[in-house]
């Protein structure tokens, strides 16, 4: 199965985030769609680990189109607790389509190794 895409402008870029013993990094990138009618759709799409860095290119107000992994997250405190379930568009790959920044970047390193590290941390994303 291939990525899917997003194209939006960039709405909000955060500081990248390290979580758990193992320093696992996240930044999170808003994108900012505006539907006919006026309706404003919201899509942050998330950056893992090295990929947080290639985000420094991006700027305020850019148009890019995002290639993006869906990645779903089951996690539960304990026995007693009831079990939460997260989903995130995981970014594979960006294209800046209008504005400042080199016309295309990779996103990282492989998104299946970050996962396997990713589970051994105790956070429930």
């Amino acid at each position: 199965m291939s990525d899917a895409t997003a194209k939006g402008t960039i709405h909000l870029i955060e500081e990248t985030k390290t979580y758990g013993q193992k320093g696992f990094r996240k930044r999170l990138v808003v994108l900012e769609q505006t539907k006919g009618g006026g309706f404003t759709n919201y899509i942050p799409v998330e950056f893992l680990k090295d990929a947080c860095d290639s985000v420094d290119e991006l700027h305020l107000g850019d148009e890019i189109e995002v290639s993006y992994r869906l990645s779903g997250r089951r996690w539960q405190r304990d026995e007693s607790s009831e079990p939460k379930y997260f989903l995130s568009a995981e970014a594979m790959s960006f294209r800046v389509l209008n504005g400042g920044g080199s016309a295309q970047s990779g996103a990282g390193p492989d998104i299946d190794s970050v996962l396997a590290e990713a589970a051994d941390d105790d956070v429930p994303f």
